[in-house]
């Protein structure tokens, strides 16, 4: 077939080269002049498949008033006067409960897990490199009362067999050698040996060139003004070049998604959340950290990359804005300092935020839609890096008529049939 693939970032190009690998005719169409310069371009650098949990849970909405109360609180809320925004958080509340929870996080382990999987195989296969390391995720628990409080974490970790060590102050140092220097502000932590970390950015615009080298042609600097479709199928996509063509499509537009689909009648509940990083030169290796350290007191995540440190958080309801707002930095900024004093110059660090597509029950949205020809990979919210390589595989098995190697009936849009939608 020839299938036309919107959004060019790291889930696009991920559905491209699968497409295409499987002998499919393919074309990525963005507004962006070159692959992953949006979402994609400056996330936490994590792929942790062991942390592949819903934002909505039991206890969340008490958390959430502390959390948009606290100095360096990983919430933000800014209202507006938006349904979508509302309706969203609506849904979101309406998925806090221990069922419901669970339920998603079964949803979701699954594919991120595949997805590590099929990023290491593809490693091996094409030899893409994106600062990669894969030497675990460290969430690192400053108070005692914080680690008290990882039973149902660790239980559903050991329902899916994903290897954990619960490490003590001694532990979390071994690990992770550099906060020795900060030992007296460390209660303990949760380290998943098995999650990995790289470059999206990186990575997304290396297999954009290996996708390249398959047939799969990108139209860059396109805008997209909407679908055309009669009343089963897609039969065109209206864009700054004219109305595009193909026998299937695919939106992976990720927070951008729902507007596209709205005027074919498909309500998809995706919301931006906005996160922001800061990109921070090494100035001393010793310093800085081996891998990912979670901070669990500000929800930040701390990830060198190169001879650069990723430091990425916050959730931030605010609509479509890409402003950036100083006090957000500040605490990445001190999450930082406070952990890693030695590790890098801030007086150098880059500042970027991004639109994290977010579902309100947590997993992504992965299939067919009601027309025909219409497909859906979008939704991952911040584990967009974790889950790419696996939503796109399955993707391209679903197109090619072939079953996946996982089952992803879950994921698909028809899963918000039902109240908690």
């Amino acid at each position: 077939m020839k299938v036309i693939i919107l959004g060019s970032g790291v889930i696009g190009v991920t559905s491209a080269y699968y497409l295409a690998r499987a002998g499919h005719e393919v074309v990525v169409v963005d507004r962006q002049p070159k692959p992953a310069l949006e979402t994609s371009f400056a996330n936490a650098g994590e792929v942790s498949p062991g942390y592949s949990s819903p934002w909505a849970g039991p206890g969340v909405p008490i958390k959430a008033i502390k959390w948009l109360l606290m100095k360096h609180g990983p919430l933000v809320v800014r209202p507006k006067p938006d349904p979508a925004m509302w309706t969203w958080l609506l849904k979101m509340l309406r998925n806090c409960t221990a069922e419901r929870y669970a339920v998603n996080k079964r949803r979701m382990i699954p594919i991120a897990e595949y997805s590590r999987d099929c990023l290491r195989a593809l490693r091996g296969e094409i030899g893409i490199h994106y600062d990669e390391r894969s030497r675990g995720t460290l969430q690192l628990f400053r108070f005692a009362s914080q680690l008290d409080h990882t039973a149902d974490d660790i239980a559903v970790l050991k329902q899916y067999g994903v290897p954990f060590e619960v490490l003590d102050r001694e532990g979390c140092i071994a690990a992770e050698p550099a906060l020795a220097a900060v030992k007296d502000k460390i209660a303990g932590g949760l380290r998943l040996p098995q999650d990995e970390t790289g470059d999206c950015h990186m990575f997304t615009q290396a297999l954009a060139l290996e996708a390249e080298k398959l047939g799969v042609r990108f139209e860059f600097n396109v805008a997209i003004d909407g679908l055309i479709a009669d009343a089963s199928r897609v039969t065109g996509v209206a864009t700054g070049k004219g109305v595009l063509q193909a026998d299937a499509y695919v939106v992976a537009l990720g927070s951008w998604s729902p507007r596209l689909l709205r005027p074919l009648g498909i309500s998809l509940p995706v919301y931006p959340v906005k996160g922001y990083s800061i990109t921070v030169p090494i100035s001393d290796a010793s310093g800085a950290p081996e891998s990912t350290v979670m901070d669990e007191s500000y929800k930040v995540a701390i990830t060198r990359l190169g001879d650069r440190i990723r430091v990425g958080g916050t959730a931030e309801i605010s609509g479509y804005s890409d402003k950036l707002y100083a006090a957000r930095r500040a605490t990445l900024d001190h999450s930082l300092t406070d952990l890693f004093p030695r590790g890098g110059d801030l007086a150098k660090a880059t500042f970027w935020s991004g639109l994290r597509p977010m579902t309100p029950d947590g997993p992504p949205v992965i299939g067919a839609t009601r027309y025909g020809n219409l497909h859906l990979n979008t939704g991952h919210g911040t584990l967009g890096w974790t889950m790419a390589c696996g939503s796109g595989r399955a993707l391209a098995d679903l197109l090619s008529g072939r079953k996946p190697e996982i089952d992803v009936s879950e994921l698909s849009i028809t899963r918000y049939d039902h109240r908690f939608g």
